[in-house]
């Protein structure tokens, strides 16, 4: 529930999972999403194995809607175009990284037909090229990698409790309560929610809530097995661990990585609404796996020989799952 107010659930489920996956040499990629409790589905995503500006740069993204579900969609459709107009794109990749959210945002508000516009999204987005991976991260969507079996965190979560989060919120003119900014929203940056950006003696990424996101850059090499891009409704429930480890044992059993996001979604749904709201999220779940100009099975063969610890907190069935998948779908369509 990002903003208090935003807690009503539905009497059953929507469990109806929408999932695509595409391949190329270099990425086998699954994603699935789900409502769940939710009146409304709210997140998008994106997965380009290959962007059209810049052939062989890939990238992924994941984003929480809340108090609808315009921000996600828009920032799901044109978020990477963004990036890719910026003049530091060539040089300066986490500089591009950064001023595209703070354009986007500029865009969504100064959009004369949205009118005023109450909704925002997380925004957690891997962007590799050159064998050089860029996570930029505003909000509490989460990106994990494998490697070489142990968890590689991608990114920070921003929470207005946080040190740094809530010195910036009330040096902005906010507060925190609850937990909240201002006692409303459960997360200290995201795109959209103007009505935390209203400061004029302010810069963008001073703001109570800014769309200015951390950057973390990474360099890939053949340890690298795969990443996991999902909202806080998975993360609420499972720890960075757990994920890694639910996904890398699947991998091993020979599954796709479409039907572990189903899995993942189904493992972290709340039995009923009375959990506190936990598993009462809508879900998103994007699963790379690296294949290094290698068959699909070779990983499998990796995951399932060294396979530490990836049997604790596991116990669902390995079952297939019927998914709508559609295999030459480069950029999946948005929930």
């Amino acid at each position: 529930k990002k903003y208090t107010n935003m807690g009503q659930t539905l009497s059953e489920p929507v469990t109806s999972k929408e999932s695509a996956y595409c391949q190329n040499e270099m990425y086998r990629v699954g994603s699935s999403c789900m409502q769940g409790w939710r009146i409304n589905m709210e997140d998008s995503h994106t997965h380009i194995l290959s962007l059209p500006d810049d052939p062989g740069t890939s990238f992924f993204a994941v984003y929480d809607g809340h108090g609808g579900a315009t921000v996600a969609q828009y920032a799901g459709k044109h978020l990477h175009k963004f990036i890719l107009k910026r003049p530091e794109y060539k040089e300066n990749m986490e500089e591009a990284l950064k001023q595209a959210f703070l354009d986007i945002d500029y865009e969504m508000l100064y959009n004369e037909s949205w009118g005023e516009q109450m909704a925002g999204s997380t925004a957690v987005v891997v962007l590799i090229k050159d064998n050089r991976l860029y996570c930029a991260n505003a909000g509490d969507s989460r990106a994990v990698a494998c490697v070489n079996g142990e968890v590689m965190t991608l990114s920070m979560d921003h929470k207005p409790n946080n040190e740094a989060e809530s010195k910036r919120i009330n040096e902005g003119g906010g507060w925190v309560e609850f937990n909240r900014v201002n006692g409303n929203l459960a997360l200290s940056r995201a795109l959209g929610d103007f009505v935390f950006k209203r400061n004029e003696n302010k810069k963008p990424e001073e703001q109570i809530v800014t769309a200015y996101p951390d950057v973390e850059t990474r360099k890939i090499n053949e340890d690298w097995e795969f990443l996991v891009l999902a909202c806080d409704g998975i993360w609420d429930v499972m720890s960075n661990q757990e994920v890694i480890d639910f996904c890398r044992s699947r991998i091993g059993q020979g599954m796709y990585p479409e039907e572990i996001c189903e899995e993942l979604m189904t493992h972290c749904l709340a039995p009923d609404c009375q959990m506190g709201g936990l598993g009462g999220d809508n879900m998103t779940v994007v699963l790379v796996c690296f294949l290094h100009n290698k068959p699909y099975a070779d990983l499998v063969q990796k995951c399932a020989t060294s396979t530490v610890s990836a049997n604790t907190n596991t116990s669902l069935p390995a079952t297939q799952t019927s998914t709508t998948s559609s295999p030459e779908e480069e950029e999946i369509d948005l929930k």
